[in-house]
């Protein structure tokens, strides 16, 4: 097998599992600020019931999902260069929900960190939506590059 296809495989299974941990990392932080959203409570009296699970799931995101997601991003784009795809328009819709999640990851952590910090006054209530946002995301990611549609 050529060097090139080799080179390609192999960052392709390594954006794969780049993906799985990303996405592993992304839904108990999802589940976490819905948990904080929880209607008829204050931010504070979610944030000293659930301190343990705060300070883990921010934890995790340093050390595993973000750096995922940096790998994610590089290897990616890695990957589009190397194969040709960013003429195509399947590769143009799927960066659409690639940045959707990874906006949602930043405004997530932003929040843990200000809910952590005691600097969050509420958690606005379409954060409850979080967890079904990131399934549609993935799932759409997972149809457009199997079946690359829009191709010609």
């Amino acid at each position: 097998m050529e060097v090139r296809t080799m080179l390609y495989l192999w960052l392709k299974a390594l954006h794969v599992g780049a993906v799985l941990v990303f996405l592993a990392g992304l839904a108990p932080m999802a589940l976490t600020v819905a948990i904080l959203s929880k209607p008829g409570t204050t931010v504070q009296a979610q944030a000293l019931a659930h301190a343990e699970l705060i300070d883990a799931t921010r934890r995790w995101d340093r050390r595993v999902t973000s750096p995922a997601l940096s790998f994610v991003w590089v290897l990616g784009l890695a990957l589009g260069w190397m194969g040709g795809w960013f003429s195509a328009p399947w590769l143009m819709v799927k960066l659409f929900f690639v940045v959707v999640l990874s906006a949602l990851h930043g405004m997530m952590s932003a929040r843990l960190r200000r809910v952590a910090t005691g600097r969050a006054a509420t958690i606005p209530g379409f954060s409850r939506h979080f967890p079904a946002v990131i399934v549609v995301s993935a799932i759409a990611i997972g149809l457009l590059v199997i079946l690359k549609p829009f191709a010609p």
